[in-house]
């Protein structure tokens, strides 16, 4: 275990320290955020891509209703990270910030009816698709006094100081709240969500720059089996091995991805300046790294500069290859920063049958 936990402690230790150097690191979270927001649906079985995201973020929804629920579901991931991280600077990791959380999660989407922001009232199980029976059941979260106890140990834990490493802290506590399965619906979702936060949390980060969903949708199946084999059997190391090397892994690629954006932002600064276009030219780019999909319209309010002004300048950054123009139309265009985007774009799949499984509310005599 020992040089597992090593390795996670540097790679987190050098993402930290890189992230340090970013000149704004925040411009840069919101495009982890939105990957991540991807790569953790993707897990539950929704099939948008951060194509489909950047296109919705324009209010280009897609037209089949399918792929309009799957986007929405993204959409209220990313609206529920972040306004995680913005709480974390007003109250400290608690009950009551997992239940807003999870409010964010599942407004107006599909299981919207299965009380948002609140703790389940019921007994659940999870088990094969079309299970119909409790006793059929692969695990049987704990029933409403235990969980409500389990929740109350859980939160007083995470406060905790102790000799316990802090990694094998996160890790310990994504797959409690996994077995715990205090909602309805959206528990997969927030405890990986509850990854970042408590990685912000208990200070191993000072950015939330490290997502697991990238790796654990790499790993699906072996994910599912190591959370299950902690409940069937109390293989805790078997557990922390998988989620230390996630971590390593993650970090190490997350420091290249960084390390990239630094490359490419002073390369293409280089360009601006070289190019003599000005301020403006200098602000566009540094929305684009926060916004890399965008139209003159949204260049133009968001750099609060004239329309005219603002097409003249995505043109040029055109012409220098900077951007890339969509869509082949002439009005209404839809520039993407390709480069930077690619920085970002989704790994193999890996495992990438869905693992599916059905949930299902118990009759009130079973609770």
């Amino acid at each position: 275990m020992q040089p597992l936990l090593g390795r996670a402690i540097l790679a987190v230790g050098r993402l930290d320290g890189i992230a340090q150097t970013l000149p704004s690191a925040d411009l840069f979270v919101g495009m982890y955020v939105r990957r991540e927001a991807v790569l953790s649906s993707q897990i539950e079985g929704t099939r948008s891509t951060l194509e489909d995201l950047l296109a919705a973020e324009l209010e280009r929804p897609p037209r089949r209703e399918a792929a309009r629920r799957d986007v929405d579901e993204v959409v209220n991931y990313v609206r529920a990270m972040n306004h995680g991280l913005r709480r974390l600077n007003e109250l400290p990791l608690s009950l009551r910030l997992i239940r807003e959380i999870h409010d964010e999660l599942m407004r107006d989407v599909r299981g919207a009816n299965r009380t948002p922001g609140q703790f389940r009232r019921a007994q659940t199980y999870i088990g094969p698709e079309g299970i119909a029976n409790i006793r059929d059941a692969t695990f049987v979260p704990p029933p409403l006094p235990e969980m409500h106890q389990a929740l109350s140990n859980f939160e007083r834990w995470l406060h905790e100081e102790d000799d316990i490493p802090e990694l094998v802290r996160v890790g310990v506590a994504h797959a409690q709240f996994e077995t715990i399965h205090p909602f309805l619906d959206g528990n997969g979702r927030v405890g990986r969500l509850l990854i970042t936060f408590l990685l912000v949390h208990r200070g191993l980060l000072h950015r939330p720059l490290l997502y697991l969903s990238v790796f654990l949708r790499r790993y699906r199946a072996e994910y599912y089996d190591r959370l299950m084999a902690v409940r069937d059997s109390g293989d805790w190391e078997g557990w922390t091995r998988f989620f230390l090397r996630g971590v390593a892994e993650t970090a190490e690629e997350a420091t290249n991805t960084v390390k990239a954006i630094l490359e490419l932002r002073e390369d293409h600064s280089k360009i601006v300046s070289d190019e003599k276009l000005g301020m403006n030219a200098v602000r566009l780019h540094d929305l684009l790294l926060e916004q890399p999909r965008i139209t003159v319209g949204i260049a133009a309010e968001q750099l609060n500069i004239a329309f005219p002004t603002a097409n003249k300048l995505i043109d040029r950054f055109n012409e220098l290859g900077l951007l890339k123009e969509i869509t082949g139309r002439r009005r209404n265009r839809v520039f993407n920063y390709q480069s930077y985007l690619a920085l970002f774009e989704e790994p193999g799949t890996g495992d990438s049958t869905p693992v599916q499984a059905t949930e299902a509310v118990a009759p009130s005599s079973s609770s």
